[in-house]
């Protein structure tokens, strides 16, 4: 019986010894609004790195629940979400984050980027940098920690007409985001701006409530925009990175070594997102898969210049006209970036 007793001591005190352990498991929930195959979304990819990272190398410390697919709301909602600590992670895009930061509309600078290694160079720069602190400083209760791709450059696709110069687009109704500045854009062109939700976009296209829309290829390509689009045009005329965005809340709870482990896997799950992007476009699941589902034109450099040339004076007047003294700073912080990457060459 005293031996017994004594195990059962041994045990019990092992119990209570374990016990805080078992308390201070941390759980980090992650929404997003992309479908759950990290080899086929950007987004998802982004998170399953993320999530992988952070659960290894906390030793479970921290345990990561990705909800893709808006299971805890839509992209807006998931922003608030995180600002009230009821979910810890997001991916916002530009349009859901926009209601509560408007300066994130300097992104929106059309055929801006040369190339996608010029966008790397950006948003992991100075301006990355200084964007995310503005963003933390305005909303006070979020912490960013990086700028993960949705899928690469926004394209234009429609049913109508093959687009190969600007006049292309005269009579073509346009699904945007409901952001003006995308609706600016898209009218500077020449075409009808359409303001439509992502959820409604691929029965507006199906019934011709809208003509075309804009979006990467990967997402023109899962959303399988080829059954009801026919033309595919390569304008490359906005890159909107996801913003990856902690709680505050959650934030400050962690120790210095869990916060360095979350920078780190955030780092990885851009990279991630970057890397799936660039092999979806280069698949069958991107330009090789569409190019026999649609006709794709890419723009030759002096229509891409008259497209630039007809939408970047109304985008900036735009924004002198409804942006403060800080988003006009930060607007041409992101031009001097943009031009330095676009001049610069890998490894030089």
């Amino acid at each position: 019986m005293k031996t017994k007793s004594a195990v059962l001591t041994a045990v019990m005190a092992l119990a209570l010894a374990a016990s805080p352990a078992l308390a201070e498991t941390k759980v980090l929930k992650f929404g997003h609004d992309n479908k759950a195959d990290p080899f086929e979304n950007p987004a998802h990819a982004c998170t399953a790195v993320f999530a992988n990272i952070v659960e290894a190398d906390t030793n479970g410390g921290i345990k990561v629940e990705v909800y893709p697919s808006n299971q805890l709301g839509t992209a807006a909602e998931h922003v608030q979400m995180v600002r009230d600590d009821v979910i810890q992670a997001t991916l916002t895009s530009t349009g859901a984050i926009a209601s509560y930061y408007p300066r994130i509309d300097v992104l929106n600078l059309p055929f801006a980027f040369d190339n996608n290694a010029a966008t790397y160079e950006v948003f992991d720069g100075p301006f990355g940098a200084a964007l995310a602190g503005d963003i933390e400083t305005t909303l006070g209760d979020v912490v960013v920690l990086g700028f993960p791709d949705t899928g690469g450059f926004f394209e234009i696709t429609n049913s109508k007409r093959e687009i190969a110069k600007v006049e292309d687009f005269s009579g073509i109704r346009v699904r945007t985001m409901t952001l003006p500045s995308h609706q600016k854009i898209v009218q500077a062109l020449g075409a009808e701006a359409y303001p439509l939700a992502w959820g409604e976009v691929y029965s507006g296209l199906q019934t011709g409530v809208i003509d075309g829309q804009m979006n990467p290829v990967p997402i023109i390509s899962f959303s399988k925009f080829s059954e009801v689009q026919k033309y595919l045009t390569l304008t490359n005329h906005l890159f909107s990175p996801y913003t990856l965005m902690i709680s505050k809340t959650f934030w400050d709870g962690l120790s210095d070594s869990e916060k360095q482990t979350l920078r780190y896997a955030a780092q990885s799950c851009v990279a991630a997102s970057r890397g799936l992007s660039r092999i979806i476009e280069a698949s069958d699941q991107g330009l090789a898969g569409l190019k026999d589902k649609m006709t794709i034109t890419a723009l030759s450099p002096e229509e891409r210049e008259k497209m630039k040339q007809a939408t970047q004076p109304v985008f900036e007047a735009l924004v002198k006209e409804s942006g403060d003294a800080k988003q006009l700073e930060l607007l041409d912080q992101f031009k001097a970036e943009v031009s330095k990457a676009n001049g610069s060459s890998y490894l030089q």
